[in-house]
């Protein structure tokens, strides 16, 4: 049986006097909500009809806070709400902007038309957060809605249990909640508050008896293409997410600008989580760059976390803030951390900080970390650590931990990167160093294919110019030049291993007529010289076999 909400607000519908609801729906126009409403009620009379697949607009123009509540679409065919024919601007001294309340499969999206990339604006909410999601609501897309100027936080998108026990753990799970292409900026809180941060239980009073309740954990979760800038405490946080979960493509600028203790980092992966986090780029905060605090056997990749916590008590050295910072917080026995290709560059205290002991099998590879701030304090300070334990520093050692290929460096010149946007220059030490088991990481942070020219580089940029694109070029065919050929062949290519080669010669027939060994004794480029003088004029097909590969062309014989 549906359950409705106890308290009940005032509402008001538009509708254009052309129009009745069931023509608009037969026009698949949808229904267009006036900016005097403040309620739509999906169990109401003007939206009981209201079926998956539909589009409900909110008119352009100024209004105040909004609650969506009691909707339901289908998992292909959610029901969307989006702005009409301009921008909708919200601007309320209530406890939230739009609040969107037990509802299944919507969407709440700011695409309403192609001029406004950001179609719905938060403008202010003084006593609260931007957009609400909660009292069991699950599904929910929200993407392209700018919010700003919030005492709280822009997105909070959790249920909390109650003495009911309808929101705890054993009784309701909150699915598919995907977050992107939002602009959040000058919050209180969080910039995204996701899942409980209390995976662990919280204690509640019930019948006048102290209770113990599990929160609910967050299945698929995807939180991307996001700017987040000025918050008062984290960036971005995301906790009790244990499966399919990713952040990733997201910009945090000037996190943590509250200095709260505890509330301080760019992305925080929170309590039961478990999330990769990739291609993002935190500069400037307060804060760590990220904080793991999950579940483990994550990836942490391809991430730019510049300057993280230099501006918090910049005269206080111990008061530590890290580019990334790994805790045993809810981590499960045995399980990993990855943490690779990420570029950290001035963090105030530690490159990465690693104080998990309860996790095996870490890694932590091809990672690129210039002038971690802790250097001269572990040089100096009376301790068995040193200045090289401010890049990597792994408080107790019976951390299960390996450290591959990376890159250490004082000053950001000795790595022979762009001071701009860290791309690797020419000659750079980090070109196809990195470490070459790389846990199936196929692009870099702009997207690009990795590797480039057979080898892995160090940091979150593939090099993508000058001799390893044509490493790349060549590696996926052999190179034959002069072709038509007279007197001498020339056969380049890239070889990734050491290995015994051979390079054959046929007619158009399929008569193998010359044949040569290609030994590979150091791998990269390879060059043959082959001499087909002998060859009589005409079209040939070759094979050129390395190992398990095997790369066929033809050339013409003058």
């Amino acid at each position: 049986m549906k359950t409705r909400n106890l308290f009940v607000l005032s509402s008001c519908f538009f509708i254009s006097a052309n129009f009745s609801v069931l023509k608009l729906k037969a026009q698949t126009i949808g229904w267009l909500v006036d900016s005097t409403v403040n309620v739509i009620d999906g169990y109401g009379p003007l939206y009981i009809n209201a079926q998956a697949g539909d589009t409900i607009y909110l008119k352009a123009g100024s209004r105040d806070k909004l609650l969506i509540r009691n909707f339901k679409g289908s998992p292909d065919r959610p029901i969307t709400f989006m702005n009409k024919n301009g921008v909708v601007n919200i601007s309320t001294n209530d406890y939230y902007g739009i609040s969107i309340v037990n509802c299944r499969y919507i969407r709440f999206s700011g695409q309403g038309n192609s001029i406004n990339f950001y179609g719905i604006q938060i403008n202010k909410v003084s006593r609260g957060s931007g957009i609400g999601v909660g009292a069991l609501s699950t599904d929910v897309e929200i993407d392209h809605v700018q919010i700003q100027n919030c005492l709280y936080s822009g997105i909070v998108a959790k249920t909390d249990p109650d003495c009911l026990l309808k929101a705890s753990r054993d009784s309701f799970t909150q699915f598919n909640t995907s977050i992107h292409d939002n602009y959040i900026l000058d919050v209180g809180n969080e910039g995204m508050y996701i899942g409980s941060a209390f995976y662990s239980g919280m204690r509640l009073t019930c019948n006048r008896k102290d209770t113990m309740v599990m929160p609910a954990v967050l299945n698929s979760v995807k939180v991307y293409n996001n700017i987040v800038q000025r918050t008062g405490w984290d960036g971005i946080q995301v906790s009790s997410a244990p499966l399919n979960c990713q952040v990733h493509h997201n910009s945090i600028i000037n996190d943590s600008q509250a200095e709260t203790k505890n509330q301080m980092s760019g992305i925080l992966l929170g309590g039961g989580s478990k999330c990769d986090c990739y291609n993002n780029k935190i500069t400037d905060g307060k804060g760590d760059g990220i904080e793991d605090h999950g579940l483990g056997g994550n990836k942490i990749y391809n991430n730019i976390i510049v300057n993280a916590g230099q501006s918090f008590l910049p005269n206080d050295l111990k008061q530590f803030k890290h580019g990334i910072f790994v805790s045993d917080v809810s981590v499960m026995k045995d399980s990993g951390f990855s943490i690779l290709f990420n570029d950290i560059i001035n963090p105030k205290s530690d490159g990465i900080r690693f104080q998990s002991i309860k996790s095996k099998h870490n890694l932590i590879a091809s990672n690129l970390i210039v002038n971690p701030g802790n250097y001269n304090l572990y040089q100096t300070d009376n301790t068995s650590f040193t200045g090289n334990d401010a890049y990597v520093m792994i408080p107790n050692r019976a951390a299960n931990v390996q450290l591959k290929n990376n890159f250490f460096s004082r000053n950001i010149q000795a790595a022979a990167i762009s001071g701009t946007d860290f791309t690797i220059l020419p000659g750079s030490p980090l070109i196809n160093k990195g470490y070459q088991q790389a846990l199936s990481i196929t692009t870099d942070f702009n997207n690009e294919r990795r590797p480039i020219g057979g080898y892995y580089d160090i940091g979150a940029l593939e090099y993508n110019s000058g001799d390893d694109r044509f490493f790349d070029t060549i590696s996926q065919k052999a190179i034959l030049y002069p072709n038509p050929v007279q007197s001498k062949l020339n056969i380049r290519y890239v070889a990734t291993d050491i290995s015994t080669g051979l390079f054959q010669i046929y007619t158009s027939t399929g008569q193998m007529v010359l044949q040569q060994a290609a030994n590979v004794l150091l791998p990269g480029l390879q060059e043959l010289q082959i001499n087909p003088g002998k060859l009589f004029k005409g079209t040939y097909l070759y094979s050129l076999k390395q190992g398990k590969e095997i790369i066929y062309g033809k050339f013409i014989k003058l």
